[in-house]
């Protein structure tokens, strides 16, 4: 007879790792950034994009050390209730309940409106069936919906190749001149926009408790993870502003689909709305699965309610915090229809998780030295404190850039922060304490 199971099934692989980290980067950005990122920085984007790229390239190799060091599943919870403080990890991981939630629905709704361009349909109704079919996956266990995980880049990146290869005839070289028509000011301007192609990257540590031999595949997916991500947005960049040019960019909401009916044709708009299915479908399947296992995470820590971390016995997942977070989509669907508003409440408690994990790196050199003597992957201690202290300082710079396109995210989440910290000190603090030490750990 085959034995119930009592903690979370290991079933993720390496392929399973970089599907995570890219399904949960390459998603919404890649099909709305290039045109405001142009009229910024004119092909000079590219140099933004790239200048982009270091800050999270500091933040992949934090999550890389800590993943090798500290494979857990609900490491942005588990990490800073460690090794800064119970309320730190339960702060950091409330904010990201709200944050979560906010980049499901605004994944679906553009999801939603480019099938919309081809199909008409009920916007709402059409979100609400999505967030089924991605709550009935992940509810038949972590193996399936990795699985449709992993087929789903491997469309994406079949899509993107081909793109990038019918487009390559029709770049016109002298669509990069000027190469910079704003000048050094209008380059930097365009970072914080090109920022948010590379959010997620790191997604894979959240399962670090479902993942073959984590201390290995965790810091060599991530970085697989960082190479692809980066190779599939430059290539893209570059073949759609050298066929479409400066007067097409300027003009149009939808860039790749505009490059792609030029380079392919007819077909050139079915690709692109495959493309954009598949890419952001991942995201949203990514961005599902990581949120219900800080919520088991924070639940097996007894700062939430029990119930939360409870596995079902056939299919080793966190049946109950799955279902919540599809109660928690599904309220999603009330919030307000801006993407602006949407954008930032996904981007804060993202960077404010960044800049946690960043010193929770530094903090746990400290507390237990033995575990970066233990990592698979482990720069000199002298590194990992210079990175983490350089990417506390680059979150808290990106945060207050934010602060300047629209302040009501902001209100939004200081108001959920004081429901929560309301919440904590009633309950969460005293069933945190009175939770056994080894159902922490």
């Amino acid at each position: 007879m085959k034995s119930s199971k009592t903690t979370l099934s290991r079933d993720i692989g390496l392929w399973g790792v970089v599907s995570l980290g890219m399904g949960t980067a390459i998603g919404v950005s890649i099909f709305s950034i290039i045109p405001p990122a142009y009229s910024l920085a004119g092909p000079g984007m590219l140099i933004s994009m790239a200048l982009a790229m270091f800050p999270m390239i500091i933040f992949a190799l934090i999550y890389a050390f800590m993943g090798s060091a500290v494979p857990v599943t609900g490491a942005s919870f588990e990490w800073p209730r460690r090794f800064i403080s119970p309320f730190a990890g339960f702060f950091i991981s409330w904010l990201r309940i709200a944050g979560s939630t906010a980049a499901l629905v605004v994944l679906t709704m553009v999801l939603v409106s480019y099938i919309g361009n081809v199909i008409d349909l009920p916007s709402k109704p059409t979100i609400f069936v999505f967030f089924l079919l991605v709550f009935l996956m992940n509810m038949i266990g972590i193996s399936v919906a990795n699985f449709g995980q992993m087929l789903m880049l491997c469309i994406l990146l079949s899509a993107c190749t081909l793109y990038s290869i019918t487009g390559i005839p029709d770049i016109q070289i002298e669509n990069f001149t000027p190469f910079t028509p704003q000048g050094l000011s209008g380059t930097l301007a365009a970072i914080p926009l090109m920022i948010s192609l590379f959010l997620g990257i790191e997604s894979a540590v959240e399962v670090g408790g479902e993942i073959k031999k984590p201390k290995k595949t965790i810091p060599l997916g991530i970085v697989l993870s960082v190479l692809l991500t980066c190779t599939v947005y430059l290539i893209v960049a570059v073949v759609t502003i050298g066929v479409l040019g400066h007067t097409n960019l300027l003009a149009t909401q939808t860039p790749l689909l505009d490059s792609a009916q030029i380079s392919i044709g007819t077909y050139g708009k079915w690709l692109i709305l495959l493309t954009a299915i598949v890419s952001i479908g991942s995201s949203i399947n990514a961005t599902f699965i990581i949120l219900t296992r800080f919520l088991y995470a924070m639940a097996k820590s007894g700062m939430l309610p029990s119930a939360l971390a409870k596995i079902d016995p056939k299919n080793g997942i966190p049946r109950n915090a799955v279902i919540l977070t599809f109660g928690l989509c599904c309220l999603g669907l009330f919030t307000p229809d801006s993407l602006i508003f949407l954008f930032l409440a996904v981007n804060i408690p993202t960077l404010l998780k960044y800049a946690a994990i960043c010193l929770s790196s530094i903090r746990l050199l400290k507390l237990e030295p033995q575990l970066h003597d233990q990592a698979f992957f482990k720069p000199s201690r002298k590194v990992i404190k210079s990175l983490g202290y350089l990417g506390v300082i680059l979150s808290v710079i990106i945060i207050i850039l934010g602060f300047q396109t629209d302040y009501r995210p902001f209100l939004a989440l200081l108001i959920w922060s004081l429901i929560g910290i309301l919440y904590y000190v009633i309950y969460g603090r005293k069933n945190y304490l009175s939770t056994p030490r080894t159902e922490q750990e």
